[in-house]
């Protein structure tokens, strides 16, 4: 049985990703080689997965024209998708949304959940300020570095 050679600067790579982005966990896969890196975060465990069923009523602004979109980006209040998954705007289907636009937020605030391969993660507010515009809609599939929210 070979040794497997792990290296530790591509670990601290992922663990300062993760920190920067506020993911509680991230995996890297290479040929048949797969690498995990997570930490325990008491918080995301208390947030449990929305079981799909249709909303009652759509919790969403109206969805934004592609041309804005491509303004959001440019906007240096633009919270970005630090990962590909789907966007909960709140924690179970029926709660109220995490937030409104004319909210005025705090600085680490949830603004949303992302989910990606069944991990809930909570998008905090990088910067504490009001809302003036939520790019996505709920339970919409997203991109990573797709524009989310605009914060000034």
């Amino acid at each position: 049985m070979s040794k497997l050679d792990i290296d530790k600067d591509i670990i601290r790579e992922l663990a300062e990703i993760m920190n920067e982005t506020g993911l509680s966990e991230i995996e890297l896969e290479s040929g048949s080689h797969r690498l995990r890196v997570s930490r325990g975060v008491s918080n995301v465990a208390a947030v449990a997965a929305p079981p799909m069923v249709a909303a009652a009523a759509p919790v969403a602004a109206a969805p934004v024209e592609a041309p804005a979109s491509a303004d959001a980006s440019s906007h240096p209040g633009t919270v970005k998708s630090p990962m590909v998954g789907t966007a909960y705007l709140s924690a179970e289907p029926g709660a109220p949304v995490f937030i409104n636009i004319g909210d005025t937020v705090a600085q680490g605030q949830t603004l949303l959940i992302v989910e990606a391969m069944k991990t809930m993660n909570p998008i905090a507010a990088p910067t504490g300020g009001k809302v003036i515009d939520i790019l996505v809609a709920n339970e919409a599939p997203i991109e990573f570095g797709q524009p989310l929210v605009i914060i000034e």
